[in-house]
């Protein structure tokens, strides 16, 4: 295995001021193909980067500028690059959520990446304003390049309902004349607003349109990008769809969702990439052994080759053969320049109070006092109390996926507060419920979830707890996520920690050697018994709980045993505050400078 050290220059600054240098790590290098792909996903609304983490300090101007060298090298030996997007682009940091309306920056700053393909994510769609916002402005944007096999939308003006955007798109390739058929996907998504449609990807595999184009002769690469896990029912199904007609074409799948580092093999000729979230890591695909304009048969058949790369400076002067001084480009300086200047019109470095300490979502065991969980349900939890219902006391039910991102010892900010939790999710109460009868319906959601989402027809239970979580059945959990003790065997400096990826093709995926962080599952939902008898055990108590878990707790209170209609019954807790507000004022109250 090949290897290279790359040595912190101490003079190098990322384009955001206050981002942090990155550290020096091992660098495996990257193996340009006949075809390459950069790819992102689940970037969340980071396009500053992580403000608090060197390894992934770098913006999206640095990426544009990064993707403008690796364009130029792969045509520089005649081979082409693609410029990959998969969604979720919205909603998790500041730089969206704050403005008024929500995004006014961060459409203008995506734009000015040069994104060959690019679809929807789920959060593209729970809003109204937010869908409209894609089919307006984003779309435009990315004319042609846009993709939604799967979703329809209610057109604003026309009252008519549209496809969101192209089905597909043929189109070959500048340099090797390699012609590729394209499909955009969303996974089988029943949480958007009654203004868009996602239909399921089975059905829609057996639409005309989609079975035409998997006919089409004069195809080299079928390439099938989407919302959707690397490993999931619905790419498993979009496969075999196109194995059962070009049982030898090569397929090359884009994937997200699952917020974590993947890589799928459906066979020797198909493979699918997942290039985890929050612009920590930026994925690279190459293919080798295509049929092109020079030659329409491949005696060797394909090769694909995957990296996952460090979103940092010194990770992007490595892969880019460039320095400080040679690598940044003028685009992505102005590109740097515009999310500084978003950022102060935001006040997203305005300090609200000083964390004590790290707390974090799965590095530590729950519950413990370093989990942000713990923080939240022993501290946080208990300021929630709506003025009208005095001190009866209550039961506070809060999904762990309300929580994005960890909380480092220091400065929390106003970004802090969309990183940490950027939903716009209120609180629910149903008065009277027996304490008993409250607790069982937490033990429902946390150890029968399966009875949650079979009911609701959901392919898996991804809105309760976070993403990452669920990408891998337990049993493989810790393959995926080695535990802190286990060693890479590699001499040199201490290595930072960080991702280390275990996938299809093995344990060499990641472009930066680290070593391991722990990995600790979480409960699907935690709970939180305010009353202001806490010696004695109450009869009956307010069951509060988010309204964006509303539907999970209405069918586990059916389980539980509950004899009451909580759609009709429940009523708004604190209207008008969120965990968000919740968290924000907790902090304003208890963490000093």
């Amino acid at each position: 295995m090949m290897l290279s050290l790359l040595w912190l220059l101490p003079t190098a600054l990322a384009a955001q001021p206050s981002a942090p240098d990155p550290i020096s790590a091992p660098l495996r290098p990257l193996d340009f193909g006949q075809l390459n792909f950069i790819h992102t996903t689940d970037t969340h609304g980071w396009l500053a980067g992580h403000l608090q983490e060197p390894s992934y300090s770098a913006d999206w101007g640095d990426y544009v500028s990064f993707t403008t060298h690796m364009r130029e090298k792969a045509e520089a030996q005649g081979q082409d690059l693609l410029v990959i997007d998969t969604g979720d682009r919205v909603e998790g940091n500041g730089l969206y959520d704050s403005s008024k309306p929500k995004g006014i920056y961060l459409s203008d700053i995506v734009r000015h990446q040069h994104i060959d393909l690019l679809t929807s994510g789920n959060h593209e769609l729970y809003q109204k304003n937010t869908s409209e916002a894609e089919l307006l402005i984003t779309v435009p944007n990315f004319r042609g390049n846009y993709l939604a096999s799967n979703i329809d939308i209610i057109h604003p003006t026309t009252k008519q309902l549209v496809p969101l955007a192209p089905r597909f798109k043929k189109f070959t390739t500048k340099n090797q004349g390699i012609r590729i058929v394209a499909f955009g996907f969303l996974f089988d998504f029943n949480g958007n607003y009654n203004n868009t449609v996602v239909q399921k990807v089975s059905s829609t595999i057996k639409e005309d349109w989609f079975q035409e184009a998997i006919r089409d002769k004069e195809v080299d690469l079928f390439l099938v990008i989407g919302h959707v896990p690397v490993h999931s029912p619905e790419y498993r199904a979009i496969f075999k769809e196109i194995r059962g007609i070009r049982w030898d074409t090569p397929i090359q799948f884009f994937g997200g969702h699952q917020h974590v580092r993947d890589y799928a093999q459906y066979d020797s000729k198909a493979f699918g990439l997942a290039s985890g979230r929050f612009m920590e890591t930026v994925g690279f695909m190459s293919i080798d052994g295509l049929a092109s304009k020079t030659s329409r048969q491949s005696a060797a058949g394909p090769v694909f080759k995957r990296r996952y790369i460090d979103n940092n400076l010194f990770s992007y002067y490595h892969h880019t053969d460039l320095d400080r001084e040679t690598f940044p480009t003028e685009k992505g300086l102005n590109v740097s320049r515009m999310i500084a200047k978003a950022r102060t019109d935001l006040h997203l470095d305005q300090v609200h109070g000083c964390a004590p300490h790290d707390l974090w979502m799965s590095r530590t065991k729950y519950p413990d006092p370093n989990s942000i969980y713990t923080w939240l349900e022993t501290e946080v939890l208990r300021d929630l109390k709506d003025e009208s219902r005095g001190d009866i006391p209550r039961l506070a039910i809060v999904n762990t996926g309300a929580m994005r991102f960890d909380i480092f010892k220091g400065p929390f900010t106003q970004d802090s507060t969309f990183i940490v939790s950027p939903f716009t999710s209120t609180f629910r109460y149903v008065k009277d419920v027996p304490y008993d009868k409250a607790q069982l319906i937490v033990d429902v959601l946390n150890e029968q979830p399966q009875v949650l989402y079979e009911t609701t027809d959901e392919s898996s239970p991804t809105t309760l707890a976070p993403p990452e979580q669920l990408a891998y059945p337990e049993d493989v959990i810790a393959q995926k996520w080695p535990s802190a003790s286990e060693q890479i065997p590699l001499s040199g400096p201490d290595l930072v920690p960080g991702y280390t990826t275990q996938d299809d093709a093995g344990t060499d995926g990641d472009d930066t050697i680290h070593s391991p962080i722990s990995f600790y599952r979480v409960p699907n939902c935690i709970r939180a018994l305010v009353s202001p008898n806490a010696s004695e055990t109450p009869k009956t108590v307010d069951l509060v709980y988010l309204d964006f878990i509303e539907k999970y707790v209405i069918l586990a209170a059916k389980f539980a045993g509950l004899d009451v209609d909580i759609a009709k019954e429940s009523d708004a807790y604190m209207p008008h505050v969120s965990l968000t507000n919740l968290i924000l004022d907790w902090v304003k109250k208890n963490w000093e400078c």
